[in-house]
């Protein structure tokens, strides 16, 4: 019994002795393995990335920093995203992939669509074969990293833009002026009613209004058709026997675009027909006419009595009538004279050239 228990305990030893041995050169041979350098992980991740035909012309970028392995750039899609992180993982002495990859859809990453340029017609060219899968990837690789045709071309091919001419500059402001009309000033009115000495009294207003323009120096001061106002001075009805009927009349009002201008100027007199000379002449033929009567009738007695009735019937008849009456007619048109100036408060309107260059002359108009 005792002889196999140390036969056990001498094979359980021998064992162990093996085992270690085996496990001594495992390790040995573990730790003779050569490090790699960041640089040989760089080359073999990107190698692997570019043995796969779905990550063929997609922009990946590979940095190797103590075994960590950082993907930068941009994908098509998560699928790519994730397939470039499992190469760089599967690579020798990669510890850890931090893994950068952005997606963008494949629309985003086509270059802009250049218009074609019209050439002349050319033959067609003979078909080409068409190409794999890793020449497509290529070619469109291509088309994303050529440049864009330069924008200063097609702004050649557009016409010229127009140049719009300045703005006209500000028309000048009118000028506000005072103008005074001298004493001696012809001022022409319309009556426009009818003045009668036999109506009329002493202070009554009459109206008309301005028969043509007033002005000064060639510019206009008050406009035609301005109404105005003025009043008998003195009126004399006609009389019986002797006598000339009369009436006189003055300005004491112009009103100018409502505005009152107060006037002084000299009277104008109308003088209706007398009866004097002519109730002597009457009376006269009648005594003359009688007398003659008188004398066929009965002699130098006769001539006497028949002058004197002759006589009284004549100044009879001349004393049932009267002499005319002094009428100033509506529409008629009297020039008065200013006796004392007046000012009138104008505007000048700006000036401006006509079609030959010429400046014409200001009008001046009340304000």
């Amino acid at each position: 019994m005792n002889r196999e228990i140390i036969e056990w305990e001498h094979s359980w030893r021998a064992g162990a002795v093996v085992l270690a041995l085996v496990l001594g050169l495992a390790a040995g041979c573990k730790s003779s393995q050569p490090v790699r350098t960041d640089q040989q992980i760089t080359t073999d991740v990107q190698a692997k990335i570019q043995t796969e035909s779905a990550l063929t012309g997609q922009n990946i970028q590979v940095t190797v920093a103590n075994g960590v392995a950082t993907l930068s750039g941009s994908v098509t899609d998560e699928a790519s995203r994730a397939l470039a992180g499992n190469d760089s993982g599967s690579i020798s002495g990669v510890k850890t992939v931090v893994n950068n990859l952005t997606v963008q859809p494949a629309q985003q990453a086509v270059a802009p669509v250049v218009p074609p340029v019209s050439q002349p017609a050319q033959a067609a060219p003979p078909p080409r074969p068409a190409p794999d899968k890793h020449s497509r990837h290529e070619r469109q690789h291509d088309e994303q990293s050529a440049p864009a045709p330069p924008t200063q071309q097609v702004a050649q091919a557009s016409p010229p833009s127009r140049v719009e001419p300045p703005p006209p500059p500000p028309a000048p402001k009118p000028v506000v002026k005072q103008v005074t009309l001298p004493e001696g000033t012809v001022v022409p009115v319309r009556v426009t009613e009818t003045l009668d000495s036999k109506t009329a009294q002493p202070n009554d207003a009459f109206h008309g209004s301005l028969a043509s323009d007033i002005g000064t120096q060639g510019v206009v001061a008050i406009p035609r058709g301005s109404p105005v106002t003025g009043r008998i001075v003195n009126v004399q009805e006609a009389a019986h026997f002797k006598g000339n009927a009369l009436i006189s009349i003055e300005l004491t009002q112009l009103t100018a675009q409502g505005r009152n201008l107060t006037l002084v100027t000299d009277a104008y007199s109308k003088q209706g027909a007398g009866r004097g000379k002519n109730t002597a002449e009457k009376a006269g033929g009648g005594a003359a006419l009688g007398a003659l009567i008188g004398a066929i009738a009965g002699g130098g007695k006769g001539a006497a009595i028949g002058g004197l009735a002759g006589g009284g019937a004549g100044v009879g008849v001349n004393a049932a009538t009267r002499g005319e009456q002094a009428v100033i007619p509506t529409e008629t048109i009297v020039n008065f004279t200013l006796r004392s100036p007046i000012t009138v408060t104008v505007t000048i309107p700006p000036q401006h050239t006509d079609d030959n260059g010429d400046t014409p002359d200001p009008q001046l108009q009340p304000r």
